[in-house]
């Protein structure tokens, strides 16, 4: 379901399946951007005191909260997000179902690497297997909830890129709306095929979190070498 706000932009309904910092840090953005939102989880106390805590329409069990709108984020731990998506997939039939989970666990010395088979394995490819009748996107997952906190995100001069993939058109248009909605940049990275590559960075950003290092000092822009030109 949509509708418009007082200034006639195009808004949503999105449901939020999960509790924990990662559902209230978005489920707090979209509220912001003006979407109705819902807070489902297994306890219905938790449920009421995120949607309390973020100002969101309602709260309810998981299978309403699946079905109230048109977007559904799976915000629980990876290991557990197929089989709940396999639970719901009835509910979930027809709508865009965002997968921001990061499939990691932890290395002898702390570090984190990977839990899924690698390859083209991912998370988001066993969400869809498992809800073969909803859409999916792989979003939201490469940064720290903490980011997702900061209204209109805007870092060095230009707003937050955020990276996604997708496995159709209708999870594609969903997903471009809502990080529009959310005063950031569109990222398309391709197929959910490709899907694997995004958990993959997640991980490795929060592998140089946890060394005390800043990824964005991987990766400087080649426009920043000495004598570099404009093509």
């Amino acid at each position: 379901m949509t509708f418009h706000d007082a200034n006639g932009s195009r808004t949503m309904r999105i449901g939020i399946l999960g509790t924990g910092a990662m559902a209230a840090a978005l489920g707090g953005a979209w509220v912001r951007a003006g979407h109705e939102v819902m807070v489902g989880g297994r306890n219905a106390a938790s449920a009421a005191a995120t949607a309390v805590r973020i100002g969101a329409a309602a709260h309810g069990c998981l299978a309403e909260t699946a079905r109230y709108g048109e977007a559904i984020l799976l915000a629980v731990p990876a290991d557990s997000a197929p089989q709940l998506a396999r639970e719901l997939a009835a509910d979930l039939a027809g709508r865009t179902v965002l997968d921001c989970t990061v499939p990691m666990q932890p290395t002898s010395d702390g570090g984190p690497v990977l839990s899924t088979a690698g390859g083209t394995d991912s998370a988001a490819l066993r969400i869809a297997s498992a809800a073969p009748h909803a859409h999916v996107a792989k979003v939201f997952g490469v940064c720290h909830e903490s980011i997702w906190t900061v209204p209109q995100p805007t870092f060095e001069g230009a707003p937050l890129a955020v990276p996604f993939c997708t496995d159709a058109p209708p999870a594609d248009a969903v997903t471009r709306k809502l990080i529009t909605s959310m005063g950031c940049t569109p990222l398309p990275c391709g197929g959910l095929e490709r899907a694997a590559l995004l958990e993959a960075a997640a991980v490795f950003a929060i592998g140089v979190w946890w060394s005390g290092s800043e990824v964005r000092h991987v990766f400087p822009a080649p426009a920043l070498a000495p004598g570099a030109v404009d093509d």
